[in-house]
């Protein structure tokens, strides 16, 4: 058996033979693993509050031959979702990271650009906070999973359309320009074309300092989340609870 120690972050919890639970962590270096916490539902002395879906934590767990899930021993909290207010939008928020993560990586798979990315915007969830880092995490998790279209020029013709309105199906790879646009298209406008490009090029801390309304670059949100879905050919429940916040 080898003894594991080292930072996570909990997805899913589930109810697993009397009183375990059975976790989904993402480890920063073994990638995303699931394992069984012995007697959690019982006793909250080992793991308390750390079993909160979203709960940055130091793990301490074991790999055991020959067997998918590990044997969970202990989580300090490093920091908790619970520290600060909780509304509906944010529990939202931070179920829709929670399961991108869970259904883009695969499992043992260690990607600690993406781990980074999730910690970065977990700080910036917030309540009244929640749509950049949502759009900023949609946006970064499809250019680190290879997703991302590029947004400068048609697929189609070649035609550069920086600076201009792109146009983009949710089922089909690539923006075109008007003319060459398919059907049941959507427009996302040249100024959140333009957001994209900022969201790129900065970090959500900084981005985070501005005013970031729900209806400020949705066109963009939109597009970030459907790229989302079609690459991991699936509805995102928690996609459908945020457009209801």
């Amino acid at each position: 058996m080898i003894e594991r120690q080292g930072e996570a972050i909990v997805l899913r919890v589930w109810p697993f033979q009397e009183a375990d639970l059975l976790v989904s962590l993402f480890t920063r270096e073994q990638g995303r693993v699931k394992g069984v916490a012995r007697h959690a539902m019982r006793s909250r002395r080992r793991f308390g509050g750390a079993l909160e879906p979203m709960t940055y934590v130091r793990a301490t767990y074991a790999e055991r031959p020959k067997q998918e899930l590990m044997r969970l021993d202990a989580f300090e909290i490093l920091s908790s979702p619970l520290s600060r207010p909780i509304d509906y939008a944010r529990t939202a928020a931070l179920q829709f990271v929670a399961e991108v993560v869970e259904e883009a990586l695969p499992e043992q798979a260690p990607e600690d650009a993406v781990f980074r990315l999730v910690l970065a915007v977990l700080d910036q969830i917030q309540v009244g906070r929640v749509w950049l880092p949502v759009m900023y995490f949609s946006l970064w998790m499809s250019r680190l999973m290879g997703w991302m279209p590029e947004l400068g020029h048609c697929v189609v013709c070649g035609l550069d359309l920086r600076g201009g309105t792109v146009w983009y199906s949710a089922t089909s790879d690539g923006v075109t320009c008007a003319d060459d646009r398919r059907g049941g298209s959507v427009a996302l406008s040249a100024d959140s074309v333009g957001e994209a490009v900022r969201i790129f090029r900065g970090t959500v801390g900084e981005l985070a300092k501005e005013d970031w309304p729900k209806g400020r670059a949705a066109d963009l949100r939109r597009f970030a989340v459907e790229t989302l879905e079609r690459h991991l050919e699936r509805r995102l429940v928690s996609a459908r609870a945020l457009g209801r916040a």
